[in-house]
């Protein structure tokens, strides 16, 4: 089992190593390396002339699977980058002949647990949200900025959040109170509008953290870039294993994957999304939302 003071625990592990079908001689892209746990295992079956490309726009978190993953015997190659970035990093490091690509899309536990994030509704800090806290708008900026329909867009598009309207109604009398700065803030004002969940239902502020995380971090812009830039350093026999978090991730993946085949490019290995087994579920009840989908490209 992953060892908890890692901070996360990689989900699907079994089924995208199975997936990913690595020789030691492989060239492997993590391109959401994260705290290490699928490089990590993805590296112990490369050999000394195997590669491990890692990538993630989190720079403390690559930092820590850098040192973690020191004693792999592969070469390693660790970028800080927007995985959408995924073709230009492989063609400024001279990076050829890949064979494989993980993206996992979901974020890591510290993530949630750190309140420098600004992530979780759990614990009070400042609303920040962003996985590179070196660039980019923050949370708050959003919210005490942005217009009612351009908030109740983004709750919708991004999360399915069916109250959208409600809640960007709420956002907007709440900051001319008072400026909405903190993850504290946020969960009351959409508590307060939505009123209690149910008993064992999640927590009313979920799909509204979930839809400003994605905003703030341009992860559907980012997806899309990841899949075009996959298709673009395609080669023969190369596989694509993508772990998605919800319906609007899955779903453009699935619609990437299906037209891949149509075009005759290959092929999906994955007729439905392969979810984790209840073993996982009970042990890491966060992978509960994960959708592994995988592809084959065929002859060029």
């Amino acid at each position: 089992m992953e060892n908890p003071n890692h901070g996360h625990q990689p989900v699907l592990l079994a089924e995208t190593l199975d997936l990913l079908q690595i020789e030691a001689s492989h060239t492997i892209v993590d391109c959401t390396a994260g705290r290490g746990g699928h490089a990590q295992a993805i590296g112990e079956r490369l050999g000394t002339n195997g590669t491990l490309v890692c990538i993630d726009t989190d720079e403390k978190n690559l930092q820590y699977a850098k040192t973690r993953l020191h004693a792999l015997p592969c070469r390693r190659r660790f970028f800080h980058a927007d995985f959408g970035q995924l073709a230009e990093i492989l063609e400024i490091a001279d990076i050829t002949g890949v064979n494989a690509v993980l993206a996992d899309l979901g974020v890591s536990t510290n993530q949630l647990t750190t309140e420098h994030y600004g992530l979780s509704f759990s614990v009070d800090a400042p609303l920040d949200m962003r996985l590179n806290n070196q660039s980019g708008i923050t949370a708050a900026q959003l919210v005490n900025h942005l217009s009612e329909k351009e908030l109740a867009d983004i709750l919708y598009q991004n999360a399915d959040e069916r109250h959208s309207r409600r809640i960007a109604r709420a956002l907007v009398e709440g900051r001319k109170i008072q400026p909405i700065q903190t993850t504290g803030q946020l969960a009351k004002i959409v508590r307060n509008a939505l009123g209690r969940a149910p008993h064992g239902a999640a927590d009313a502020a979920t799909r509204t953290f979930q839809a400003l995380r994605m905003a703030v971090n341009h992860e559907m812009a980012s997806l899309s870039s990841l899949l075009d830039a996959i298709l673009q350093i395609r080669r023969p026999a190369m596989r694509a294993v993508v772990i998605g978090f919800h319906s609007g991730e899955d779903r453009v993946i699935k619609q990437a994957m299906r037209s891949w085949q149509q075009m005759g490019y290959g092929s999906a290995l994955t007729k439905k999304p392969i979810t984790p087994a209840h073993a996982e579920l009970l042990a890491n009840p966060r992978s509960r939302s994960a959708k592994l989908r995988a592809f084959e490209f065929g002859p060029q």
